[in-house]
């Protein structure tokens, strides 16, 4: 979908780039609170989904309970399992486009390559690539939102020779379902969430599995089960009872959040989920695994895995877990400090890059562009994780900070939706044209929120994804992770401080009290 040619049709109220869990809450919470449905999104794949739509590899599915991991204003009482696959979460998606009419307000295929200020206008001016036919148009709002998701750009391996590989070599994210992996001599990336759920779907289909780690990752028993005919009949019908299991469900995640201070408290709570981790593991796996699967660190420092079939894959006589160090991609496989592995398949299940937001996307507000910004402050920040000073109007749903290692991310995105629209919600009722968030409060959330973050697990020295080097020498920064409970999140969200905001006023707006 391209530009519209009629009058004003390269101008809405609002824009949102993606079209993701983000921003289809926020189009529907749009219209929900307001009855605002001036909104265009702009989407560079073909479908809405985003993760969702993108993620087609084997044994793709959430690793959150189904009944947080969706919005609080759309329950769901149909899901069939406690974990959904990529495809049902993605039929959940569509299902509330498709209610609040989203779907036409959606421009596939078009690719936002910068977005401006115009102080003059006081609006945002987007450069958009269509991607099909190559052409740049520009389009204008007067609010801006930000829905490109946290875990977006593929990593690249760096292992060098890709290009003379003679067989099939792809990233999990960019799957092959016309790559044929029966007796097929496979390669696996990776041990993390994804390469945990990809090895125990397709091991029995290769000739022979070879999965090459370089890491280890705390491994939990497994808390997916499906959901019976009499359970979903209950929720569909008792009224209340999908509240009371979605509550449940939140103080149980809630509760890992003890796991994280690096306190007395938090010791004792990692050194049980530890043990837990341990026994199910050397229980689960073969012995002659265990040295290269568990873990020398605290639980929680990475992301835990809950298991949903990887462990017991590893019996499997045509598997074989090695960490030899990877040298060289050649013609017939993958060349290592202990000789070849064959393969016919190469799979990259090796994660996204990290501590980045909005890639590719170059965002100028008042002052510069955004990279200048976070450089300024030693890497990507925001204000209650969606707000840079200099930047009006503007709000980036889950950015920096926004992740959680405990709970539901769709939680975190609501809490960031219903903040932005708290906050813009003086303009709405006319009483100014711009809100900016003044520099004094953003740079003193900013190092009270790392320095909490220093004190917690995710600094308590593994190689993490959490954790980047800083443009300040000798520091660390974490950008990904929210060292509080999503109910501070969402206390936060419900009560903006408004001595933190400057607004513009319009000659003809009511008074700003503030």
């Amino acid at each position: 979908m391209g530009p519209d040619k009629r009058t004003d049709r390269n101008y809405s109220q609002f824009a949102c780039i993606g079209s993701g869990f983000s921003a289809i809450g926020l189009g529907a919470t749009l219209q929900r609170w307001y009855g605002i449905d001036d909104i265009r999104f702009f989407e560079r794949n073909a479908e809405l989904g985003g993760t969702w739509f993108k993620s087609k590899y084997p044994g793709c599915a959430c690793d959150v309970p189904s009944a947080l991991y969706s919005y609080s204003f759309e329950p769901n009482p149909n899901w069939t399992r406690v974990l959904p696959s990529s495809d049902e979460l993605w039929e959940y998606l569509n299902g509330v486009a498709d209610k609040y009419s989203l779907r036409p307000k959606m421009a596939f295929g078009t690719d936002v390559e910068k977005c401006e200020w115009v102080e003059e206008k006081k609006r945002w001016r987007l450069h958009v690539r269509h991607l099909k036919t190559d052409h740049i148009f520009l389009y204008e709002c007067q609010f801006l939102f930000a829905a490109t998701g946290q875990l977006v750009q593929p990593r690249e391996l760096d292992v060098p020779g890709a290009q003379n590989f003679k067989g099939s070599i792809f990233h999990s994210s960019q799957w092959k379902s016309d790559v044929e992996l029966e007796d097929k001599n496979v390669v696996v990336f990776g041990n993390g969430c994804t390469a945990a759920q990809i090895v125990p779907s397709i091991v029995d289909k290769t000739k022979h599995l070879t999965q090459v780690i370089r890491s280890k990752h705390w491994i939990l028993p497994p808390i997916d089960s499906a959901y019976t005919d009499a359970m979903r009949l209950i929720f569909k019908y008792i009224p209340g009872s999908l509240a009371i299991q979605r509550f449940i469900v939140f103080l149980t995640a809630e509760n890992e959040l003890r796991a994280f201070p690096m306190t007395r408290s938090g010791a004792r709570f990692r050194q049980r989920r530890r043990a837990q981790a341990e026994d199910y593991m050397r229980s689960t796996a073969p012995t002659k695994y265990h040295d290269l699967l568990i873990p020398d660190f605290e639980i929680g420092c990475r992301r835990r895995i809950f298991d949903s079939g990887y462990l017991q894959s590893l019996h499997s006589e045509n598997l074989t877990l090695t960490d030899e160090r990877a040298l060289e991609i050649v013609p017939d496989g993958v060349k290592t400090n202990n000789g070849l592995i064959e393969a016919d398949v190469i799979i990259m299940a090796n994660g996204y890059v990290t501590n980045k937001f909005v890639p590719g996307i170059d965002i100028v507000g008042r002052e510069g562009s955004l990279l200048n910004h976070w450089e300024s402050f030693g890497g990507a920040e925001a204000y209650n994780c969606s707000v840079m000073g200099g930047f009006p109007n503007f709000f980036i749903l889950l950015g920096p900070n926004a992740a959680t290692g405990h709970t539901s991310a769709i939680m975190a995105a609501e809490n960031s939706i219903n903040f932005a629209l708290r906050i813009i919600r003086p303009l709405l009722d006319g009483q100014g044209e711009v809100i900016d968030l003044k520099r004094k409060a953003e740079e003193l959330y900013v190092d009270r929120i790392q320095d909490n973050l220093s004190k917690t697990v995710w600094n308590s020295g593994c190689q993490s994804w959490y954790i980047e080097e800083t443009t300040k020498p000798g520091k660390t920064w974490n950008s990904m992770s929210y060292p509080y409970s999503q109910a501070h999140f969402w206390y936060r969200s419900l009560f903006p401080t408004w001595s933190d905001w400057k607004i513009t006023v319009s000659r003809t707006a009511k008074p700003w009290p503030y």
